[in-house]
């Protein structure tokens, strides 16, 4: 991944970690799981996905899209809700530091009755599960009316950003709860383990650095960080990464072609300067228009999710102003990059060609001259429809 990336790839590595729901003494109810990001190790404070615990809500997923809604506190929730909170070994760690370059070992879920062959090495076990508190759901009410304006009404037909394939078999509640909660999330605290004060001891009890909002610039390099399939196998999956640029931006919600998996929804994505910033949380990993796969996945900026926090945390609990500056602050932009300039000449180039219900991609090489694919707009097409971001482009 080049130089550049090694100080961004291990900040998030150590900022990744996985987010288990489960009902208590139900273990044949199943259980929910989604990546998160570790926002400080002292206190323990890890920011998720909020789709996981719908099932959950004592008031259903309703309670979401309710008027004016923007936070709900923990006893949202039932009382049988168990989370668990699993990372991957850190150098303070006694076993991180006795097991480095040694096999870990694979989680039950994915353990066969017959010894499976020892896995690629690793930098030791992962640390054991530790049980964590829903301090409060949260959304961005910028991201959520941006991502409504963008994709409600008669849009909503043509997207959908299930985690599965246009036919699979899907009820509408779920679809329904998967929409509802796309734009939420979770700040938890983990509960202290043997090895906290080590890890604070060696300096790992520092936040995270945030990017502001706008900082990152149309086209610069993402690296996000996420575990595909959940809690499935950590010991293979936890802390994937994956490269990809800043497609585009409205406001907090932000696109990017950094190729994400089902099980990454609320992982972190960073940049390389100030190394290892978190950007955004990934809010839905894969979408689908009019049964086409979509390989952009939607963001949400971290640093408005991050002030919506504070401010519930302020509110939902008295006394907690303490709590609250632990939340990472905002660093300074990124250093300048080439990339910042917006009269780029591609990107004044680059348009959007409708004809019907086909769509595509298009250049433009001269005024009111546009090049596009044959089969985007077909000589029988009666009318064609040219978007660009320069008025006088578009026919």
């Amino acid at each position: 991944m080049g130089r550049q990336w090694g100080p961004a790839m291990r900040a998030a590595e150590q900022a990744g970690c996985v987010v288990r729901a489960s009902r208590a003494g139900l273990p044949e109810a199943g259980s929910w799981s989604c990546s998160g990001v570790i926002l400080s190790r002292s206190p323990g404070l890890v920011l998720c996905h909020g789709g996981i615990f719908t099932p959950f809500l004592r008031a259903g997923s309703g309670a979401l899209t309710a008027a004016g809604a923007t936070f709900l506190p923990g006893d949202s929730c039932n009382d049988d809700l168990r989370l668990r909170v699993q990372w991957g070994p850190t150098a303070a760690s006694p076993a991180g530091r006795s097991e480095r370059g040694r096999p870990g070992l694979c989680t039950p879920q994915c353990a066969g009755p017959e010894p499976s062959p020892p896995a690629r090495p690793r930098g030791g076990p992962l640390q054991p599960p530790r049980p964590a508190e829903l301090l409060l759901l949260l959304s961005c009410p910028a991201f959520r009316a941006h991502f409504a304006r963008l994709f409600g009404g008669q849009a909503a037909e043509q997207w959908r950003f299930a985690s599965g394939a246009p036919d699979d078999e899907a009820s509408q509640e779920e679809e329904e709860d998967q929409l509802r909660a796309l734009g939420w999330f979770a700040l938890l605290r983990v509960q202290p383990g043997e090895a906290a004060a080590e890890e604070d001891a060696e300096g790992r009890g520092a936040t995270v650095a945030v990017a502001p909002l706008g900082a990152v610039p149309k086209g610069a390099q993402l690296l996000a960080c996420g575990s595909p399939f959940g809690a499935f196998c950590p010991d293979i999956f936890l802390n994937t990464l994956s490269r990809g640029v800043l497609s585009n931006s409205v406001g907090p919600l932000l696109l990017t072609d950094a190729r994400c998996l089902p099980g990454t929804e609320g992982s972190g994505v960073f940049v390389a300067w100030p190394p290892g910033a978190l950007v955004a949380l990934v809010a839905a990993p894969l979408c689908w228009k009019a049964g086409e796969w979509v390989g952009l996945t939607l963001l949400c900026a971290a640093a408005p999710l991050l002030r919506a926090a504070r401010a519930a945390l302020v509110c939902l609990r008295p006394g907690s102003e303490v709590l609250a500056a632990q939340l990472p602050p905002e660093v300074g932009a990124p250093r300048s990059l080439p990339l910042q300039d917006p009269e780029l000449p591609w990107a004044a180039a680059a348009v959007l060609v409708e004809c019907g219900t086909v769509w595509g991609s298009g250049v433009a090489v001269a005024p009111r001259l546009v090049v596009t694919c044959r089969h985007v707009a077909p000589r029988e097409a009666a009318r064609v429809l040219v978007r660009s971001a320069i008025p006088n482009l578009r026919g």
